[in-house]
């Protein structure tokens, strides 16, 4: 209640223990074409060998993209990764009673929830790898004894014991398996990939701890790769015992095999495309992500390397890492110039930065090497100063810069021409006799000189303000009293000071009081917190005076104390 009319106690609590979140940094964002998994949808992969089980492993035409996303992954275990293309099928199953199925797409799961299949069953996925999939089913109408696959399962299907309506003559069970026909997933014809065992035909079917045994949300629920289509005939409307109805099988004497075909790669894999999928980390919102990148443009546009920027200036919580055309650096007469004009073309912008080319990495998929573009390297390099730093310190350098897994750059660069990529804004990578393949320039493509124009810089404010502001939401609906205020200094300062003892600033200050909090301020329903902030500058150039003295002279003349 709101006050006391008699003498008694009450009591409140008052939450005073708020404090500053800490909020990632180093989440990686990449779109790029692969030969399975969902299409048009964000999945989180935590390795190379997540990425391959989701996406499947690479082929000539899609390495480039894989080893792309791949070569963050040596530094970061978070990347968020869309599969884009053009042309992509999934392959549906041969109905042996209904005739052919027709291919489709179908994107991801919340698409395959509107799609009709003509099919009984659907590839999961889109891609020429689901054509070597195979569906066999065997009911309780016969065929398990001689069933090559019957050792799978502890006995033949028969009728559900927990079949609600069922009646005892209706044998509803069956047993599923998914195989590799050709091989294409594992390696071996015929093996096989899933088995679903004591599946029912009744939609209404529990098990004996309440969860659906209906073969159709099982596989649908549970299946890496595959959906169910359309059957030869419908079980039962939702709702309806399966006594009320005949099997959706038609208990046939022998086992019923469906292989799928029709499935297809992407035809074309064009920059609207991959741009069409870096749209979906856009909404700052609900998408967590930290270091965009992408395999780069061709050399007749720059539409990707814009889009980066776009989402990054758009989101202001993340940094686009853009790479210059393959063709520009790999086998060119004019490697500098070329580079130089790319970066012309890109929008200034202190949350994006520019490399100097292209790197040549082996790809074990294919046993070949390949070039892709060192974007994902250079993001890497930021996920890995979180772990081994912090997001203030510069990615660059000897210390934090190696490039892994690079076999040779598509252009070295001499010092001169270091000088005139940094003055273009454009990011050196080097290989130094003895001291390795790094990052040697740690520049944004800020548009005039000033703190926010090194990537330390400009991603220590990123924490900074995604922290705070996150912080900051406390604040409201509250008064804006001093009490208010005083309790926001008390949340932020700490926080601060914390940032300047692990070498993130200089120097801060908090202003938050009736300066500038004035009466028009409060009467317009606004609260404002002004925070300076002195960045800490990595060091770009070196200078080391090296004197001569006679042997008589003492080093306090010349140098002083």
């Amino acid at each position: 209640m709101a006050f006391q009319v008699s003498p008694g106690v009450q009591f409140k609590e008052i939450d005073a223990t708020n404090v500053v979140p800490a909020v990632s940094s180093s989440i990686g964002g990449f779109a790029g074409s692969y030969n399975w998994g969902p299409v048009e949808e964000i999945r989180t992969v935590s390795s190379e060998d997540e990425m391959a089980s989701v996406f499947g492993t690479p082929d000539l035409v899609t390495a480039k993209y894989f080893l792309t996303a791949s070569s963050f992954l040596k530094y970061g275990s978070s990347l968020k990764v869309v599969r884009v293309g053009t042309g992509l099928l999934n392959a549906v199953s041969t109905d042996d009673e209904a005739g052919a199925g027709t291919p489709l797409l179908i994107k991801n799961e919340t698409d395959y929830a509107g799609q009709t299949i003509d099919g009984v069953w659907a590839a999961k996925y889109a891609g020429a790898l689901g054509n070597s999939l195979k569906v066999e089913v065997c009911t309780a109408g016969g065929g398990f004894s001689g069933w090559d696959y019957k050792g799978n399962f502890a006995e033949a299907p028969g009728t559900s014991p927990y079949a609600g309506n069922i009646t005892a003559s209706v044998a509803d069970e069956l047993h599923i398996v998914v195989i590799d026909e050709d091989g294409l997933f594992t390696g071996t014809k015929g093996q096989v990939l899933e088995s679903f065992g004591f599946l029912s035909q009744g939609l209404d079917v529990k098990d004996i701890n309440g969860s659906s045994v209906y073969y159709k949300e099982v596989i649908n629920n549970k299946s890496d790769y595959i959906w169910f289509g359309e059957h030869d005939d419908v079980l039962a409307e939702a709702g309806q015992a399966v006594s009320a109805v005949g099997a959706a099988f038609t208990s046939p004497s022998t086992v019923k095999t469906y292989s799928l075909t029709g499935g297809s790669d992407a035809t074309s894999v064009a920059a609207g495309d991959i741009t069409g999928g870096l749209n979906l980390f856009a909404d700052v919102d609900t998408v967590d992500v930290n270091l965009l990148f992408a395999f780069p443009d061709a050399n007749t546009t720059n539409t990707i390397g814009e889009k980066l920027i776009s989402v990054c200036e758009g989101r202001k919580d993340c940094m686009a890492f853009i790479s210059p055309p393959i063709d520009d650096t790999k086998n060119a007469t004019t490697p500098v110039e070329n580079v130089l004009q790319y970066e012309t073309t890109l929008t200034a912008s202190s949350y994006a930065s520019l490399d100097s080319g292209a790197v040549y990495v082996y790809d074990k998929y294919n046993d070949v090497y390949d070039w892709i573009g060192s974007a994902g390297l250079c993001a890497g390099l930021c996920a890995n100063v979180d772990n081994v730093a912090d997001a203030w310190f510069s990615p660059a350098g000897v210390n934090r810069g190696q490039l892994l897994g690079v076999a040779k750059l598509a252009h070295n660069p001499t010092a001169t021409q270091r000088d005139q990529l940094y003055v273009g804004k454009v990011n050196p990578l080097v290989s130094f006799p003895g001291q390795g393949t790094m990052l040697f320039g740690d520049k944004t493509l800020a548009g005039r000189a000033s703190a926010f124009d090194r990537i330390n810089v400009r991603r220590l404010f990123v924490v900074l303000e995604k922290s705070i502001s996150t912080a900051a939401k406390a604040q409201l609906f509250e008064f804006n009293d001093e009490f208010t205020r005083a309790q926001f200094r008390n949340l932020v300062e700490p926080f601060l000071r914390n940032v300047k003892g692990r070498r993130g600033c200089e120097d801060f200050r908090v202003v938050c009081d009736s300066t500038n909090n004035t009466s028009a301020v409060v009467d317009g329903n606004k609260f404002v917190a002004d925070i300076y902030i002195k960045p800490s500058r990595s060091i770009n150039f070196i200078t080391l005076n090296f004197v001569a003295t006679r042997s008589g002279v003492e080093f306090s003349e010349i140098a002083g104390n």
